[in-house]
């Protein structure tokens, strides 16, 4: 079993004992802890807490160019000595290379999005099939795009 798989076998548990209410994951993990389902983790390492905060950081800071607010600073995301890291960079002095293959991930990213979503919304109208009105889900964004540039 993968840690990904015994998560979510304690979500399960946890969810059938408390009758599949929405909960946060929090309430989920100090209950797997106090059953001895979950060890309490390592103690974290803090320059990996503060390289997360600056990743935060730097995905939110935007500066405006002849009137358009842009993301200053992008990463690319690639496995280096078998571990997957980001690389960042300032927009105006980053390679073109840099660039493309960050947009081209981003892009990536919001697609696979939307293939999942397409998939979760159609397996919940099959399972709820009579008993609500069935969701539509519109995946075109041309719309919405030119709608938010205005």
């Amino acid at each position: 079993m993968t840690n990904d798989e015994r998560f979510q076998a304690i979500f399960q548990l946890y969810e059938s004992e408390h009758g599949y209410a929405p909960c946060r994951t929090r309430e989920v993990v100090e209950w797997a802890v106090g059953k001895n389902l979950l060890p309490m983790p390592p103690p974290v390492d803090p320059y990996e807490v503060l390289a997360g905060r600056m990743s935060k950081a730097l995905a939110q800071e935007f500066e405006t160019h002849e009137g358009r607010r842009y993301r200053v600073n992008h990463a690319v995301r690639a496995t280096k000595n078998g571990k997957q890291q980001s690389f960042w960079a300032i927009m105006g002095f980053a390679p073109h290379a840099h660039m493309e293959r960050a947009f081209a991930q981003r892009r990536e990213h919001i697609v696979a999005e939307c293939v999942q979503l397409d998939t979760d919304v159609a397996v919940y109208n099959t399972m709820n099939e009579g008993k609500h009105p069935e969701i539509q889900m519109i995946l075109d964004f041309t719309e919405d795009v030119a709608e938010r540039r205005q």
